[in-house]
Parts: structure tokens; C-alpha cells; sequence
């Protein structure tokens, strides 16, 4: 399937989109390991949703691809995309406070921006991107709170396990590239039944999963993080990456942020600390700087 010219509005849509779906995920998560360990829950994320994707995609009367070169880059893909920074994540979730949590893995795009401009140079690095970088950083400190550096480093190891997986992140985004021209299901499908090889065997080594009683709201959890965060969040993804390119993909670590505290102010009653608003204008104006192509001259 060959990706249409980009839509700039459209493709914004499918960025917050995504945003929402992944801003979701940090809730699934840490309702889900209150009873099943990290290793497992990722093991059944990663199975359920490449499951559900494998059968959309045979229902669509396609196929995935036979060949060994596709299945281990859908391989080396789900290292960097789902086994590795999932439960990376998850496992920190068990301590590490939601605050800082986010600030550290709303650094995504620093990390696509430097691999990119020191590294692979497969898209441009412009003082624009730079900018937007910048600016979508000051815009969570601002959001979320200064305060909320006040537990750096009390659970180190936990915090660079945050860091570890926002680098992987990075490097998945850089590495989507090479599915150029793909039906963007195809490296979703592939990528979450090749996570799943890889986890499950972990899973009933470590874990013993049929051991386990895990609560209705954990089990809820992992169906809304497996459907919602994963499956149909990975179509999106791997669209945005052909489309906008891997730095502007990142950015919808931004704009989870936001879009977060929006929930929590509709939902859950909370507050929002005045410098928020200027928090939310950065960070707009950094995706925007990130994403929306710059105009060529006449």
C-alpha cells in the first residue's frame, strides 16, 4: 500500500489521535500491574494485539509477508517499540511517581532529534525541529510542574528505566522508516506476534502466569491497553512515521501531557497551576514546529 501525499490537518488529527490512545496508556498500565507483573502484562498486551491485527489484516484479504528479511526487522522493531520500552515502563510504574514519569518519557523526540542529526541524517535536522524540541520540553516542565522533579533521583533505578525506554522510542522511530510503503498494519501486526514470541516464554518463566489472580480492573485495564494503546495506536504510528517522518511522529510525547491533565480536569476534578497555559502554548508551538512542513519558496 503506497501512502497518499500527506494532509497536513489530517495527519495532525491522526497525531492527537495517537497522543490520546498512548496518553491512555500510563492509567491501563498502572491499573494492570496492581495484580499481574510487568512481564506478563506486556506478554498479553503484545499477544492480544497482534492477535486482533493479524485477524483485521485476513479479513481485509491481505497477507503478511513470508520473507526472513521483513521478520527480523519486525523483530528488531518490537525490541524497540514494545518488549523492551513496555516493560521498561511498566515495571517502573510500580514506584515511580506519574509526574516525573511523564516528563521523562515525553523526551522521545530529543532523542529522535539527536540520533537523527548525529547518526542516521535520514531526514532533515532544521533549526526549526531544533526549536520545537526546545520548546515542547519548557512546555511540560510548565504543565506538569516544576515540583514534580522534587523525587529525581529517589528511585534511580526506576527513572532510568523511564529514560532507557524513551531512548528505545527514539530509535523506533527512526527505524519505522524502513517500512516505507507498507500498509501500516503490517509492521504493527508483525512486530506485536514477534514482541509476543519473545515475552511469553519470559512470562511463564518468571512469572508462572498461571498462578496469578488478577482483579476485573486489571483484566479491563490490559483489554483497553491491548485494543486501545496498542493495536489500533500502532496503525496510526506506523502511518504518521511514513508520512510526517520520525521527528514529527515523536511529538505526540508532547501532546500527551496535555492532554492528560485535560482529562484529569474534566474527569477527575483536578486543578491546574497558572503557568500551565503557557506551558500549553509551547508545546503547541513546538509540534506545530515539528510537524507542519515548512513552505517551500516560489
Amino acid at each position: 500500500m503506497t501512502i497518499e501525499k500527506p494532509n497536513t490537518v489530517r495527519e495532525l488529527a491522526f497525531l492527537l489521535a495517537l497522543s490520546t490512545l498512548w496518553g491512555a496508556s500510563y492509567t491501563f498500565i498502572k491499573v494492570g500491574v496492581e495484580t499481574v507483573p510487568p512481564v506478563t502484562l506486556i506478554a498479553a498486551r503484545t499477544f492480544i494485539a497482534g492477535t486482533i491485527l493479524t485477524a483485521i489484516i485476513g479479513w481485509r484479504g491481505l497477507r503478511l509477508p513470508k520473507d526472513a528479511t521483513a521478520w527480523r526487522r519486525f523483530a528488531f522493531q518490537a525490541c524497540l517499540n514494545s518488549v523492551i520500552p513496555f516493560t521498561l515502563i511498566a515495571w517502573a510504574e510500580q514506584t515511580t511517581d506519574a509526574g516525573l514519569a511523564t516528563i521523562l518519557n515525553s523526551t522521545s523526540p530529543i532523542f529522535a532529534f539527536l540520533l537523527t542529526a548525529l547518526v542516521t541524517r535520514h531526514e532533515p535536522v532544521t533549526r526549526r525541529k531544533l526549536f520545537g524540541v526546545a520548546a515542547g520540553i519548557f512546555g511540560i516542565c510548565l504543565i506538569v510542574g516544576m515540583q514534580a522533579f522534587d523525587g529525581l533521583g529517589r528511585q534511580l533505578w526506576a527513572q532510568a528505566a523511564i529514560v532507557a525506554a524513551t531512548v528505545c522510542y527514539g530509535g523506533a522511530a527512526i527505524f519505522g522508516k524502513n517500512f516505507k510503503g507498507m500498509d501500516p498494519m503490517m509492521p504493527a501486526a508483525g512486530s506485536m506476534i514477534c514482541g509476543a514470541a519473545i515475552l511469553i516464554p519470559v512470562s511463564i518463566v518468571v512469572d508462572r502466569p498461571w498462578t496469578l489472580s488478577p482483579s476485573s480492573d486489571s483484566i479491563f485495564a490490559l483489554l483497553g491497553l491491548s485494543v486501545f494503546s496498542t493495536a489500533l495506536a500502532f496503525v496510526i504510528y506506523f502511518r504518521l512515521v511514513q508520512t510526517i517522518g520520525s521527528i514529527g511522529t515523536t511529538a505526540q510525547a508532547y501532546l500527551r501531557v496535555p492532554i492528560g491533565v485535560a482529562i484529569g480536569i474534566l474527569f477527575l476534578g483536578e486543578g491546574l497551576a497558572s503557568s500551565a497555559w503557557v506551558g500549553f502554548a509551547c508545546v503547541i508551538a513546538g509540534v506545530a514546529a515539528m510537524t507542519i512542513p515548512a513552505r517551500k519558496p516560489a
